[in-house]
């Protein structure tokens, strides 16, 4: 990429905060009056009188409505309560009824236990001290784009965001960014996990991110994710040999007997929930595989999914029943996929 940085371009550059919400040319750190009023009131105007917004319960935020044409290149944001799943983020394009992206602030970040920090270092994604919390996928828009916190908790937080924008003449053929969440909890026995259904264009699936609770002893990832690509049924086009082999890892993320964390640009396992042996007694663990430089393909739809699978007596396997969420990301060249509805507070609560 460092080569895209020798040419001239036809680019405005905009981002779009608490401190410039139009994201208009000359227009930021203009308040007079905000979230920090107090802080600068022997300061005045430009300094920092309102780098957040406060979110209330129940309530939804908007953090930017544009219109225009061009793409979302990076977003930062974090809050002041640990809120995570409590926080509600969607994201539209070009004025559609339904959200392209739609999932918990936290999950959307890969980083659904925002109790425990763990560092995040990839292309995709990274999570820096202290819950700093960055996206790098690309968002297209040929209109306009909209980007919604609600929060679905008891109390109320600051919210500080950054969204760094271009303005520019996009390709015709660009695709529109989703993200979806799910979770199960339990993974009825015997049944895989969806991932993705019901995708419907043509497009590529560019990431998974997965929150994996583990409710038995044992190794839980034997598992195989299948791609059921362009009209597959009972079989899918790709599939994979094992969970930790997804992920690129391998024999169940075990160095010296113990799971070894990492994360690297493509791929990771970390954020091992530790237990005290008592209260939290449950491992908790967040997976992530970006297809950045291997896109998985598809002409009229897609379907993802994953096994939970552990071992039992005299070396037979054992479906799990295991408590499971995901976000998948993919580029499409539509905006009318309808998404399961986002479970309820309390079933979106990790305990």
């Amino acid at each position: 990429m460092l080569n895209n940085l020798t040419t001239k371009k036809d680019i405005r550059t905009f981002s779009v905060s608490p401190e410039n919400l139009t994201g208009e040319k000359g227009k930021g750190g203009m308040a007079i009056e905000g979230s920090a009023s107090a802080c600068a009131r022997e300061l005045g105007q430009g300094w920092k009188v309102n780098p957040f917004l406060v979110s209330h319960p129940g309530e939804t935020i908007v953090l930017a409505d544009i219109k225009g044409q061009g793409a979302i290149k990076h977003i930062w944001i974090t809050d002041n309560t640990k809120a995570g799943r409590l926080l509600i983020l969607r994201i539209w394009f070009d004025g559609q009824k339904n959200p392209a992206v739609e999932a918990p602030l936290s999950d959307f970040f890969a980083n659904a236990d925002h109790t425990e920090y763990r560092q995040l270092s990839s292309l995709a994604m990274c999570a820096n001290p202290g819950r700093g919390l960055n996206c790098y996928f690309e968002m297209p828009y040929f209109e306009s784009f909209r980007v919604e916190i609600e929060n679905i908790g008891a109390d109320s937080c600051n919210i500080y965001y950054q969204i760094d924008c271009e303005e520019k003449v996009l390709p015709s053929d660009s695709l529109y960014f989703h993200a979806q969440f799910r979770r199960v909890n339990p993974l009825p026995y015997k049944e895989p996990y969806v991932i993705l259904d019901n995708i419907k264009g043509n497009g590529h699936y560019v990431g998974t991110y997965m929150h994996w609770g583990v409710k038995n002893n044992g190794w839980w990832g034997e598992g195989e994710i299948k791609f059921y690509i362009d009209g597959d049924t009972d079989f899918p086009t790709i599939c994979g040999t094992g969970t930790e082999d997804y992920f690129c890892g391998a024999y169940n993320f075990d160095v010296g007997g113990e799971y070894k964390e990492f994360t690297t640009p493509y791929t990771g396992m970390y954020k091992v929930r530790h237990t005290d042996g008592i209260y939290r007694s449950q491992r908790y663990f967040n997976m992530y595989r970006w297809h950045i430089t291997d896109p998985i393909y598809f002409k009229k739809d897609l379907k993802v999914t994953i096994q939970a699978l552990g071992w039992r007596s005299e070396r037979r396997y054992l479906p799990l029943q295991d408590d499971i969420s995901s976000v998948a990301y993919w580029y499409s060249d539509t905006l009318e996929d309808a998404y399961p509805q986002l479970p309820s507070k309390n079933e979106l609560e990790i305990v």
